[in-house]
């Protein structure tokens, strides 16, 4: 099986992320025999030799098993492309090419999955198969690869080093892949960044901190988006250590298809100091009830938490 990794509108974050891959990372696609044709940061070939093989991928000429896009697709500007190009030609127009080529299609990332950074503005730019949270995207919602596949959504911000594996594995070993509605693998982004979290206890009990750092729970004003978010960050720790919400640090919600959100980081938005974007699955009703007798109830040793982590 073979892979051909285009980096389109983005910062290369998530290129990054995989090269901190707690294994050896050519030892792993070794292990799955999957070959790296490209890599704009792991290959040698010449730009020359480059061209050859993308003229051999749409002239049938090699095989492409797996068309990995990092970075959202840039329309800007005015609809153009040409803010991001190719051959002096709008990038957009190569990965639309590729697409057709693909048997499957991985989004790597959240700009590539949704958009993120720069589709709020002129750079116009989208997620390959959603634009936010709605189907449609770059490639059109009725999109599906040569092996009647939609792209698979790999968000993060940036992507998890285990994520990709784990996705990588299954396409190898032609293992099925649940999909969600937004087509991340359901295996993989199926609980909330709340669950593992070493704050849990005083969230349950809403002991509030307005300060980074501390111990308690950082939802209530920091704008926390833990219990909000799809992701594994507290199961799968990066770097098999750490996640942000123990080193003191709310959770930004990377995972979402709203992100980055239009409005300011850190803060919580709230009517009257209630949470206007609830946990997952919670009634507001009684969520203000729950939690002014859950904080009445705490107890002593969660509210003397002033010492710092």
């Amino acid at each position: 099986m073979n892979l051909y990794w285009l980096q389109s509108g983005g910062c290369s974050g998530d290129t990054m992320s995989i090269l901190n891959y707690e294994g050896n990372l050519f030892e792993f696609f070794s292990n799955i025999e999957i070959e790296v044709l490209w890599h704009p940061s792991l290959s040698t070939i010449s730009a020359k030799e480059h061209d050859v093989l993308i003229d051999k991928i749409l002239r049938d000429e090699e095989t492409l098993d797996v068309l990995c896009i990092e970075g959202n697709v840039v329309c800007g500007p005015d609809g153009t492309g040409m803010f991001d190009t190719f051959r002096g030609r709008p990038k957009k127009e190569l990965i639309a090419a590729l697409a057709k080529k693909a048997r499957y299609i991985v989004a790597v990332g959240t700009c590539a999955a949704y958009g993120g950074v720069g589709s709020y503005d002129e750079m116009e730019g989208v997620g390959l198969q959603f634009h936010h949270d709605k189907e449609g995207g770059f490639l059109g919602k009725e999109f599906r690869t040569k092996e009647k596949k939609p792209v698979i959504n790999l968000p993060g911000c940036p992507i998890h080093p285990k994520a990709l594996e784990n996705i990588l594995n299954k396409l190898k070993h032609n293992l099925e892949i649940p999909l969600t509605h937004n087509y991340t693998d359901a295996d993989y982004y199926n609980f909330t960044v709340h669950q593992g979290c070493t704050r849990n206890e005083y969230h349950e009990y809403k002991i509030e901190e307005k300060d980074f750092a501390e111990r308690g729970c950082m939802f209530f004003h920091m704008g926390c988006k833990g219990p909000t978010t799809l992701s594994p960050c507290n199961k799968y720790l990066w770097n098999e250590v750490n996640s942000k919400t123990r080193a003191g640090v709310p959770c930004f919600g990377c995972t979402r298809p709203d992100f980055p959100q239009p409005y300011p980081f850190f803060e919580t938005q709230n009517i009257i100091g209630t949470p206007l974007e609830l946990p997952r699955g919670v009634d507001r009703a009684h969520y203000l009830a729950y939690k002014d007798m859950a904080w009445a109830a705490a107890p002593k040793r969660l509210r003397k938490r002033a010492q710092r982590v």
